[in-house]
């Protein structure tokens, strides 16, 4: 078990991937703050639950990581409540398709908000209490922050900052933080559909066959935070090999 006095914030927790990573920290002895943003009932729903396990562990956070101030608002909050911070994961992400020539302003400052600009500015709020506490950062990208996909040039190149971002902090924050990431690949289907011939091509190409899980995310999050000590500034591929086709 972790020591159960330290402190994890998991952006985009209500759901998905997030909520499975703050499930299996929460099991495994963190207290969790969890953020949300158009989610709030299902956040307050799911850490209703958790407190029946192990009361008083969870902090609900609530925010548009588009606002400025949001970042170092979330930070603040988990500070004042918990008294420390010693892992912060970058969960949040928007996916969509944005096809060259119908390509707005507005989609790029969405995608790049989300995806590479708040993970930043929540790294930087929450350097000096890392420091403090010898703690970590867990960066979600994307196998396609190296690899294009079509229709998805904004998306994909933001994932590419995400995973720039991840090396160069890991550099600058040594050795106090070690800063790492994860590159999941055909984990969960986008929750606006995809085609079941689109699915069966994307496995064909997948060494594994399978898509991977959420609980399998979440198994290697606690081991970068748990059992890889001297790791940092690396991205674990969970892919299930397509990086090699």
């Amino acid at each position: 078990m972790s020591d159960p006095s330290k402190v994890a914030l998991i952006t985009g927790g209500a759901r998905r991937i997030g909520k499975a990573i703050v499930h299996h920290l929460h099991a495994h002895g963190y207290r969790v703050a969890v953020h949300a943003h158009q989610s709030g009932h299902e956040l307050h729903a799911f850490l209703t639950e958790l407190e029946r396990t192990r009361p008083s562990i969870t902090l609900a956070l609530l925010g548009d990581l588009h606002e400025n101030a949001v970042p170092e608002t979330l930070i603040a909050r988990c500070a004042g409540h918990f008294g420390r911070l010693d892992v912060l994961i970058n969960n949040a992400s928007n996916f969509y398709p944005t096809p060259l020539g119908e390509v707005t302003p507005a989609q790029w400052d969405d995608l790049f908000a989300i995806n590479a600009k708040a993970p930043f500015f929540l790294a930087q709020a929450a350097t000096p209490l890392l420091r403090k506490h010898r703690g970590a950062i867990i960066n979600l990208t994307d196998l396609h922050g190296t690899q294009p996909l079509r229709q998805h040039a904004v998306y994909t190149a933001a994932k590419a900052a995400l995973e720039m971002l991840t090396r160069s902090l890991a550099l600058e924050l040594a050795p106090q933080v070690r800063v790492n990431a994860i590159a999941p690949g055909a984990i969960l289907w986008p929750t606006q559909g995809i085609a079941e011939a689109a699915k069966q091509a994307l496995l064909a190409r997948t060494p594994l066959a399978r898509t991977g899980t959420v609980e399998e995310i979440a198994e290697a999050v606690l081991w970068l935070l748990e059992s890889a000590n001297f790791i940092t500034g690396h991205t674990l591929r969970l892919d299930g090999g397509r990086t090699l086709t």
